[in-house]
């Protein structure tokens, strides 16, 4: 029988054989690799590289597909909504270090699914995602560009990452109204020590209202704590690196 693929879910199952050997072939798996895969869907994905590892953990929220997903015998099904499930945990289960995490993520969450495998980014090897282009030409962006903003900040801090793979809504059935990509996503080796949640806090201030100079935001935020710190906030937020922003947040920190 048909699935038919639900709005609530944002279901988009890609379709498209030249580009689903594209992105295995960027993903690279090797066997017996201990690899997750976020929102297998109808296994376009899921079959060519569960053929490569031996083994893969699913998670996937629709029952329906997770019990079709159940009758594969290399598969390992977790029913749950992604936000929920402990990476970290996971990945002891499975009696490995480190996690290598693909998916084609539901784009009307896949920002909040970042961070949340942001706070296990020790337990991941890398990450290989489907996204809407929008959203990884934010993650990917450079200081001064109008896509730079929170979320670059807060994922260059701890990622190199790389778009590897245009992919049109053509692809898709049904296909989405945008254009989507992958990107790749490996952990910094030696991240710069800090407070995740201070960093947040402090690039979320930074970025409040883009078109002022951040003597208007960021610079109150810092009068506030009694900080007094030599930073320049006679610029916009979207013109400071991830460095100085880091070491921002060394300063005001713990």
């Amino acid at each position: 029988m048909k699935h038919i693929a639900r709005k609530r879910f944002g279901q988009h199952f890609l379709s498209d054989g030249g580009i689903i050997d594209g992105i295995v072939d960027a993903i690279d798996p090797k066997p017996g690799q201990a690899m997750v895969e976020i929102g297998p869907g109808l296994a376009a994905l899921t079959q060519p590289l569960v053929e490569r590892v031996g083994r893969l953990t699913v998670i996937e929220l629709d029952r329906d597909l997770a019990a079709r997903l159940r009758s594969h015998g290399q598969l390992e099904v977790i029913e749950s909504d992604v936000l929920k499930v402990d990476f970290t945990a996971l990945a002891a289960r499975l009696g490995v270090a480190k996690l290598r995490v693909v998916g084609n993520l539901p784009y009307n969450i896949s920002t909040p699914i970042l961070f949340q495998l942001l706070g296990h980014v020790d337990a991941i090897e890398d990450q290989h995602f489907m996204l809407q282009k929008e959203v990884i030409d934010r993650m990917v962006a450079s200081p001064s560009t109008a896509a730079y903003g929170r979320l670059s900040v807060m994922l260059q801090w701890r990622y190199a990452m790389e778009n590897v793979l245009f992919v049109p809504p053509e692809s898709f059935d049904p296909p989405p109204r945008v254009d989507s990509a992958v990107v790749r996503m490996v952990p910094r080796a030696e991240p710069q020590a800090l407070s995740p949640p201070l960093l947040e806090e402090l690039v979320q201030v930074a970025f409040s209202q883009r078109r002022k100079l951040l003597r208007h935001t960021l610079g109150k935020w810092l009068e506030a704590r009694g900080v007094e710190v030599a930073f320049d906030l006679t610029r916009r937020a979207e013109e400071v690196p991830v460095a100085e922003y880091v070491r921002l947040a060394q300063t005001v920190g713990p």
